[in-house]
This record gives C-alpha cells, sequence and structure tokens, in this order.
C-alpha cells in the first residue's frame, strides 16, 4: 500500500513539475544570455531559476515527501549504493537523506540571493522585492526542519517538515510562479 501511495504521489509531483515548467514554446535548455548584475565575490550563476528548481529543490524536496510514506531506514541499498539514483537508496541513503535533503535546501535558499539569477522566461529573479527576503528565509527554515526531522528520525516530524517545504514553495510560487494566461503566463513569472 505503502509503494503505491509513494509511486502515486512522486508521479503526481513529476506531472505537476512537468507540467509548470515546460511551456510550450519555451526551450529552457537553450543557453541564457550572461547574467546581469554582479555576484559576491566568488559567487557565480551557472542555472536559470528553473534549472535550480529542478536541479537541487526538486529532487531533494521529493526525497523528504517520499519519506512521509516509506521509513526510511527500511529503505535498502541499491547493488551499488555509490550510483544509485535513489537518494534514499544510495551511500549516504535512509535517515541521512533525510538529513541531507534538508541541508540542501535550506543551502539552496543562499542560491536564490546571488544577483544576476534569470528567470526561464529572462527575467531577473525579484531580489529586490521586499517579500523576497522572507519567501527565502521559508525555504531556508522549512530545509532546516526537514533536517531536523531526519536527525530526529521521527515519521511525525518529517510529515511536519514536508508541510513546511510546501508551504514555503507555495508561498513563492503563488507570487511569482504561477501566471494564468491574463497575467502574462509564463513571460509574467518573477513579477507581482
Amino acid at each position: 500500500m505503502r509503494t503505491s501511495v509513494l509511486l502515486i504521489s512522486m508521479s503526481a509531483l513529476l506531472f505537476m513539475n512537468s507540467a509548470c515548467t515546460q511551456p510550450s514554446g519555451v526551450d529552457s535548455d537553450k543557453p541564457q544570455s550572461p547574467p546581469t548584475g554582479t555576484p559576491p565575490a566568488g559567487a557565480q550563476v551557472h542555472s536559470n531559476l528553473a534549472q535550480l528548481m529542478r536541479g537541487v529543490m526538486f529532487p531533494n524536496s521529493n526525497v523528504i515527501f517520499a519519506a512521509q510514506s516509506a521509513d526510511p531506514a527500511k529503505i535498502k541499498a541499491t547493488g551499488d549504493p555509490s550510483t544509485a539514483t535513489d537518494p534514499l537508496a544510495g551511500t549516504y541513503g535512509q535517515w541521512a537523506a533525510v538529513e541531507n535533503a534538508g541541508l540542501a535546501l535550506a543551502e539552496s535558499a543562499n542560491l536564490l540571493t546571488i544577483p544576476g539569477r534569470m528567470c526561464q522566461n529572462g527575467k531577473a529573479v525579484p531580489m529586490q522585492n521586499p517579500d523576497w527576503a522572507g519567501l527565502v528565509q521559508g525555504l531556508r527554515d522549512a530545509g532546516m526542519a526537514a533536517y531536523k526531522a531526519g536527525q530526529s528520525k521521527n515519521m511525525d516530524m518529517v510529515v511536519e517538515a514536508a508541510d513546511q517545504v510546501t508551504t514555503a514553495c507555495m508561498n513563492c510560487h503563488e507570487v511569482y510562479r504561477e501566471k494564468t494566461a491574463a497575467q502574462g503566463g509564463m513571460a509574467g513569472r518573477c513579477t507581482k
């Protein structure tokens, strides 16, 4: 039963991600124009916001979401854990994967504050907007809650942390990502 619930949840998340991040007529893998602004010394921007979400936030959130219904301690390592594509079944799997996913989300909040990052539609990430710092802090806090849940090895804490991750993501998406055709669709993203 848990496996089917997990598979349905993961399928729904993958569908929602592809439906929301792959609009027709937009090539997200096309090279981006050089970012504007000056990143802090040593900081470099290599991806647009959608690529960062898909590469870091989405997969790490899924580790936390999966741990809501499948006890990480019971997930067996794959044949060669060092090449596992599922972090929960990899070398640093089980509860350590939940901890690491939480830390990755918390650290990714820093990536949302590097000047010069662009949105998929070519607009600058709205760091200058007064609400941006609070939204970024929400992601950081959610990541740390997931990290602490992983440390505790407590499934109830994972459920609470997953809810906090969902809330942090939706708080930002509702303002900057989910745009109707009347709001400009893809072109309206990263604006209020």
